[in-house]
């Protein structure tokens, strides 16, 4: 079942604009091994009255997929962008209803 990963990530101070260029450059770099493993896509979002807030909706053909790619050795290339957080992302994993 297709799942949807809704993750907010709170930026250090003015530091919004460099985490989404580290991001953008990260996922072009890791699409094809995320694709592969079961990303299907993902849309950053602006949270509009916090500038040191980021969206993210991300698609996944299931929580299993997602979560072993979030367990596997290539998220250590996603370590910059920890260091550019203020604290620790929050990830809600929803479905549709129906």
């Amino acid at each position: 079942m297709t799942i949807k990963a809704i993750v907010e990530l709170t930026v250090q101070p003015g530091k919004r604009d460099a985490l989404v260029t580290l991001l953008e450059g990260l996922m072009a770099q890791h699409r094809p091994m995320m694709q592969a493993a079961g990303w299907h896509s993902s849309t950053m979002y602006a949270v509009v009255d916090d500038p040191d807030k980021i969206v993210e909706i991300a698609e996944w053909q299931s929580a299993e997929a997602r979560d072993a790619v979030m367990q596997s050795e290539a998220m250590g290339a996603f370590a910059p962008v920890f260091e550019l957080l203020a604290a620790p992302f929050n990830a809600t994993l929803v479905t549709e209803l129906r």
